[in-house]
């Protein structure tokens, strides 16, 4: 059967959860890929995981796979996995190092640039000019690497990229070193994935996090339950604290967040952690001895980004985490985490790896149990959207930017 896709989306209720189709078929999932996909910023890679000349690293989104790679003049470019020659991919590991881009198939060598070096035994006339790979926008901003598939990407992401730089820039993410790194495959749709980072409405059933996380957020004052009341006095105060030390650090700390007026969304906000408001341990204290700017003190809190469509980012005095979210099918979704640490910082001298990775490796576990139950549950035909909490308005804003996405490529 075929789905009246525009129909779908003229039905869509504000302010209630999406119809099952937009988690479950893959006829919308083909869309997604086409309507956002192929036409936003993904964040896929931060700098500190292509340190040297020929490192890189390689992301299948649908039909396409991307490699990203630092090449000889040490600049970050974004280049399509598909040999000029017959079609092959070039490189099939996930992460890596290469002198050159050499095709496995028949040789083909290209310079890290893209540009082709070597084609083995072609004809008279044959002009290597011609057959370079096929480039792909790429830009790093504040140290995290983003591309974009489509010939003429949103014309709104320079601006963002200004305004999400300065409150990048003090943490030194790009020259970060890569202290770990996981893969979890959720079974999930990607959107259930992205709406359950928006809301802590589920912030329960992560008894690490919340140690140090507030689990009020989301909530303006009004809407605070009474059983949140005592945290919500607690992140108050401490937030009017952590506005002192931000401002006299010289840290932007303010609210943006544009997440469903603007094909380049996002939000961004620094904020206090609990307990000793240094890091997402489980008490509060830095996972990491050496700070990762090289801070005068620890007690930051967090830098908190999100980005649409597929990632967030959590920037903390002592190190930081990246999470990117990349769709494998309909009810499959990869997310990966990695956590940068300052460049001298030394496992098992500075930081314990363990204790770095402890709460966001058992929240993701957490989160991937959470988002396979709504699938399973979506799949039901008993399964109609829900409303929304006012504390989940950011899942409402996410849906919102999303469904305008698949009206601008559908013309609706």
């Amino acid at each position: 059967m075929t789905l009246d896709t525009a129909d779908l989306l003229d039905r869509r209720i504000a302010g209630r959860s999406l119809e099952a189709p937009f988690y479950t078929s893959r006829e919308v999932f083909d869309l997604d890929l086409a309507a956002v996909w192929a036409r936003n910023w993904i964040f896929v890679a931060a700098e500190g995981e292509l340190p040297e000349p020929g490192d890189y690293v390689t992301t299948a989104i649908g039909p396409w796979s991307i490699i990203v790679v630092r090449d000889d003049d040490e600049n970050v470019k974004a280049l399509h996995n598909v040999c000029r020659h017959r079609g092959a991919r070039i490189l099939t590991e996930d992460r890596g190092s290469v002198g050159n881009l050499v095709c496995g198939y028949h040789k083909w060598t290209y310079r890290t640039d893209g540009s082709l070096l070597h084609a083995p035994a072609q004809g008279g006339g044959f002009d290597p000019a011609c057959f370079g790979l096929k480039s792909v926008h790429a830009r790093s901003v504040g140290g995290l690497v983003f591309v974009c598939l489509a010939e003429d990407p949103p014309p709104d992401f320079p601006e963002v990229a200004s305004r999400i730089e300065p409150y990048l820039l003090p943490h030194r993410l790009a020259g970060a070193k890569v202290a770990a790194r996981v893969d979890l495959v959720e079974d999930c749709n990607w959107k259930l994935t992205m709406e359950n980072n928006r809301e802590c409405y589920h912030c329960d059933g992560h008894p690490e996090l919340v140690r140090s996380f507030f689990p009020t957020y989301g909530y303006r004052e009004d809407q605070v339950p009474p059983t949140l009341r005592p945290a919500y006095e607690r992140y108050r105060r401490v937030e009017a604290e952590q506005r002192e030390t931000y401002e006299r650090l010289g840290l932007p700390h303010e609210l943006i967040e544009e997440l469903d007026t603007r094909p380049s969304a996002f939000r961004i906000e620094r904020e206090p952690l609990d307990l000793a408001g240094e890091s997402f341990t489980t008490d509060g204290k830095a996972a990491c001895r050496r700070l990762l700017a090289d801070f005068p003190t620890a007690r930051l809190g967090h830098l908190s980004l999100h980005w649409q469509p597929n990632a967030w980012f959590h920037v903390l005095g002592d190190h930081a985490v990246t999470f990117s979210v990349v769709p494998i099918a309909e009810d499959r979704t990869l997310v990966r985490t990695t956590w940068l640490v300052h460049p001298d910082a030394e496992e098992g001298v500075d930081y314990d790896l363990g204790t770095l990775t402890k709460v966001w490796t058992a929240t993701n576990e957490q989160d991937a149990e959470l988002v396979s139950r709504a699938q399973r549950g979506i799949t039901s035909p008993a399964y109609a959207p829900g409303p929304y909490a006012p504390s989940e308005y950011q899942v409402d804003a996410f849906c919102t930017w999303y469904l305008a996405r698949l009206r601008e490529h559908v013309g609706r």
